[in-house]
């Protein structure tokens, strides 16, 4: 592999950098107007919303971490955090003895679901306040594409929960 193949040419690295301040910039303020308006994290929203899309609201903790893209161990810890503030529950896992499942507890959902609104109208001013409906499906479709070749490429495997197609409730 040539130094060539190594660097990004100047289109890809622009748009690298103009999505990481994006990435970064997006995560400070979604952070900051979940814990205000609603008193959780963005890591807090994020464990709770794949949960709500897992069958019955409950997933294995590897299967989570996964959906979500955390190392196990950090989100082990923040799941203790989240069980004490009564969140998530821990519980053996149903298929497997060995392994542990997170539940959403009926107050994680309904922290979960009165953040939604606030959370959506942020994204909304911040993220897509500037684009066209045309610039929304664009966007869409690379970002759909870049996921497709991180999972193809990638070191973790597809998720288990897919969050753009929730399942049904059992």
């Amino acid at each position: 592999m040539s130094d060539d193949d190594r660097r990004l040419d100047p289109s890809q690295r622009r748009a690298w950098l103009a999505y990481m301040r994006v990435y970064h910039r997006l995560e400070y303020e979604m952070n900051r107007q979940l814990q205000s308006d609603s008193g959780l994290s963005l890591a807090d929203y994020t464990v709770l919303n794949a949960l709500t899309n897992a069958p019955r609201d409950r997933a294995q903790v590897n299967v989570l971490a996964t959906t979500i893209g955390w190392e196990r161990s950090r989100l082990s810890h923040h799941l203790q955090r989240m069980s004490r503030r009564g969140l998530v529950e821990r519980l053996e896992s149903d298929g497997d003895r060995r392994a542990t499942d997170v539940v959403l507890t009926d107050h994680g959902r309904r922290e979960f679901e009165a953040a939604a609104p606030g959370h959506a109208a942020r994204v909304k001013a911040l993220f897509f306040a500037d684009l066209t409906p045309a610039q929304d499906h664009a966007l869409a479709d690379i970002l759909e594409a870049a996921y497709e070749s991180i999972l193809r490429n990638g070191t973790l495997p597809r998720p288990d929960i897919d969050e753009d197609r929730p399942r049904r409730r059992s």
